[in-house]
């Protein structure tokens, strides 16, 4: 505290002495200097650049986490999720990581991990964008062996809810990988089938700025590849209810 407060009486004492040598002008290069130099400082301080890789970190240890709940939902663990699981790792994160990952993944396994501890951490550290693309993962992750179990769905419904995602978001990330039919459409969109065709085009608009892949670009580009492919499913359920109202 001590030290912040002579820093800011130098501050001071820098923008006075401006005013009196140079007039209001001079105030204006010190307030300049001094916010550009604060943010390169803030930019190159080693905590903030231990806390970008921790955002990732943190993102794949719940990941991981999560992972191991999934995989046990249905009674039995799968050599498909377990590939697909590795094949994310390394394709996200880096080759580098698949060894320590699959390691952490079977301690996990044989853990029995809390939901609702990880989605406390998870809601703390993670903005919405990432929990969806989270919930999107592990959706793929159930999906790995070609078919998702009821008992799977319930559980991945259940990780939704403690993450903070409402019903309509999770349906709609569930929706995204059938989308074969016109109702599929309408859950992705997070609308129902009554909705008027004005609703249907703020429900695109609204899904297209909350799902853009730009959101969770810090996490990586193989994260953002997977963000604009669940992407491309809002504009596929968009054309397709275009298609079938003919506007």
């Amino acid at each position: 505290m001590r030290g912040c407060g002579s820093y800011s009486l130098s501050f001071l004492g820098s923008v006075l002495l401006a005013f009196l040598l140079f007039g209001y002008q001079g105030v204006i290069v010190v307030l300049v200097g001094y916010f550009l130099f604060g943010a390169l400082s803030r930019r190159m301080n080693p905590v903030n650049m231990v806390n970008e890789r921790g955002t990732r970190e943190d993102f794949m240890d719940s990941l991981l986490r999560l992972t191991s709940v999934i995989m046990k939902a249905d009674g039995k663990v799968m050599r498909s999720e377990l590939q697909y699981v590795q094949q994310f790792i390394g394709r996200s994160f880096g080759e580098s990581y698949v060894q320590e990952a699959s390691l952490r993944l079977r301690e996990y396994l044989e853990q029995d991990v809390s939901i609702e501890e990880v989605a406390v951490n998870i809601r703390i550290r993670m903005t919405p964008a990432m929990r969806l693309q989270l919930l999107h993962y592990l959706v793929a992750v159930a999906k790995a062996d070609a078919a998702v179990s009821a008992r799977e769905l319930d559980v991945l419904r259940r990780i939704a809810a403690a993450l903070g995602i409402s019903r309509e978001s999770s349906e709609s990330v569930f929706a995204m990988f059938d989308g074969q039919t016109i109702e599929d459409a309408y859950h992705i969109l997070e609308i129902e089938p009554g909705a008027t065709d004005e609703e249907v085009r703020k429900a695109y608009k609204k899904m297209s700025l909350k799902h853009h892949p730009d959101k969770v670009a810090y996490l990586g580009p193989d994260i953002q590849a997977a963000a604009t492919e669940k992407f491309k499913s809002i504009n596929q359920a968009y054309e397709k209810i275009k298609a079938a109202r003919g506007f």
